[in-house]
């Protein structure tokens, strides 16, 4: 008999009703005995253009309340293997953007005392860096798969160094990331200058423009980056702008020309196989897309993050 977790089956209570948590997944207070934890860092004082993102880990959790437990496309059951809970939000301090990045880093280190591997719903990305920090002071660098319309490598905005539009630039400062195995996927739209994500790329870092993935299949560039990455520890982080505004409407900073649904998944679902310690879903702002479709979108694909996880059982 199987005694992990399970999603509350539609069939047994309306999919309108229940628990406001992931899937409908418990909620839990102790992570002993998790192999994931869902969390929500419902922030938005890092972004430059549209607010909004705060209400993204709310929404993106009500719209995944229609996903069931099984992956028809892939045969993944990850609810069989993995015991997986909703931990609730980060007490994030809405008034601070530097209290904030504190609290998360100091919650991820308590978090990362378990055994749970932690999936976050956000918030804006510059949440991602504080992540970051206390995941490298347990793994060291980690292999990075940055699904976005931004290479984020900003030296500053406004001033402040620490933001959405800066976190990878510290990333790589502060030697968060194995350069090399740093992959940019979907970065597109105007720029201040040439060497906007040149820089980055002299860094090592290895990116893949949207223009020229129009049109194609991702399921062989994913299987090129999990052969580079091979058996490092890797960090997913998935802002939700890779897609085009066609299809993902609802977010902070818009850039047309974007991934699509379906490449989306062929991308995550390639990289099973891969160490992947951690991931996050960032930059839904539901205010954008009163349909729901953007935080719909981003809770499949959270899923699927969950469905190449190392342990995930198949039927």
């Amino acid at each position: 008999m199987n005694t992990k977790n399970q999603p509350i089956s539609g069939n047994d209570l309306a999919r309108f009703s229940g628990p406001g948590t992931f899937m409908r997944l418990p909620a839990a207070n102790d992570l002993k005995g998790l192999d994931v934890a869902v969390l929500g860092i419902p922030m938005d004082i890092g972004t430059s253009w549209r607010s909004g993102t705060r209400f993204g880990p709310k929404e993106v959790r009500s719209q995944s309340a229609m996903l069931r437990p099984y992956n028809l496309a892939t045969g993944a059951a990850p609810f069989d293997s993995l015991q997986v809970a909703d931990i609730g939000d980060l007490a994030i301090n809405t008034f601070s953007l530097s209290e904030s990045l504190r609290i998360i880093s100091e919650s991820y280190g308590a978090i990362l005392n378990y055994d749970a591997m932690p999936l976050a719903i956000g918030g804006d990305h510059s949440m991602t860096l504080p992540i970051l920090r206390a995941m490298a002071k347990r793994h060291g660098p980690m292999a990075l798969v940055h699904v976005d319309a931004h290479a984020d490598v900003n030296d500053h905005m406004f001033g402040e160094r620490e933001t959405h539009g800066s976190f990878l630039r510290r990333a790589f400062e502060e030697e968060l990331v194995i350069p090399k195995k740093t992959y940019q996927v979907g970065l597109r739209g105007t720029g201040y200058g040439a060497d906007d994500f040149t820089e980055a790329a002299g860094w090592g870092f290895q990116q893949f423009p949207a223009h020229e993935l129009w049109g194609r299949s991702l399921a062989s560039l994913g299987a090129e980056i999990r052969r580079d990455i091979g058996d490092a520890p890797v960090y997913i982080t998935y802002d939700i702008d890779s897609l085009d505004p066609a299809f993902a409407p609802g977010t902070g900073t818009p850039e047309i020309g974007g991934l699509t649904t379906p490449q989306a998944l062929e991308l995550v679902r390639a990289l099973k196989g891969l160490n992947i310690v951690g991931g996050d879903l960032v930059e839904v702002s539901p205010p954008y897309d009163l349909s729901g479709n953007t935080a719909l979108t981003g809770a499949n694909i959270l899923f699927e993050m969950l469905c190449v996880l190392p342990g995930v059982a198949y039927r």
